[in-house]
């Protein structure tokens, strides 16, 4: 069983949306896998060979276990797609994660949204003992977390990751044709990075930190002793109005 499996749509999604918990997990000596979806052959700058250099030295900056491509279309995912559907059951039985790390359903780009459904659809199907056996043992993770992109949510968790704010830099950084000079697009614009940045800090604010990452768990999440809890984690933003 591996700790974290981190999912993204295309080469550079994970380290844009959560490359910060991915590098604290490899500090802490945490198994981690990255798996992208597509190789991202319809971005506008950028070969396909390319960002695969690109996102090999993205993971290795970040410290992680390993890193995977299914090479599925891009443009073309689709959750109702039983292929793609399979082609992750077969990765989640094989590596049993823990903890799966998805794009939030709700996106700007239509193949994040799809990545999102798919790997919560492909996770339930992968606990299923008379699902395709033929792809190995049941396993299911124990969450899904949804990392959103560009649309404001409420999020229900905020990880701080101050410590490595700059570690998760110079992974976004190592996508130099999703960041230089090629065609514009929506992050290599003069504001990309340090829109990326901003965010991070928005979210860190959010908690009392410098950097932080939001994430979904679409479900409620068990505290066994509350006190215990907010006496070790006191950094919270004021809910109601003081006096």
């Amino acid at each position: 069983m591996i700790d974290l499996l981190a999912v993204g749509a295309h080469p550079d999604d994970v380290e844009l949306s959560c490359g910060g918990w991915l590098a604290l997990a490899a500090q802490r000596g945490q198994a981690v896998i990255l798996l992208d979806l597509t190789r991202g052959e319809l971005a506008t700058n950028g070969t396909v060979e390319v960002r695969a250099a690109e996102a090999a030295d993205a993971a290795q900056i970040l410290g992680v276990h390993e890193r995977r491509n299914l090479a599925l279309p891009d443009g073309g995912l689709r959750e109702t797609d039983d292929a793609h559907v399979d082609a992750l059951v077969a990765q989640i039985r094989e590596l049993q994660p823990a903890l799966l790390l998805a794009p939030h359903t709700e996106a700007r780009h239509p193949d994040h949204s799809e990545a999102g459904a798919l790997c919560r659809r492909a996770a339930f199907l992968a606990g299923l003992r008379q699902h395709r056996p033929d792809l190995g043992e049941p396993h299911r993770p124990r969450r899904i977390l949804h990392y959103p992109q560009r649309h404001e949510v409420r999020p229900d968790l905020v990880v701080d990751i101050s410590a490595v704010a700059d570690v998760k830099a110079r992974a976004v950084a190592a996508h130099v044709s999703q960041f230089g000079e090629g065609e514009p697009t929506l992050i290599n614009r003069p504001l990309g990075l340090s829109a990326i940045d901003a965010r991070d800090r928005y979210w860190g604010a959010s908690i009392g930190v410098a950097h932080g990452e939001p994430y979904l768990l679409g479900a409620p999440v068990p505290v066994h002793d509350p006190v215990a809890h907010f006496a070790e984690h006191d950094a919270l933003p004021v809910l109601v109005p003081t006096r």
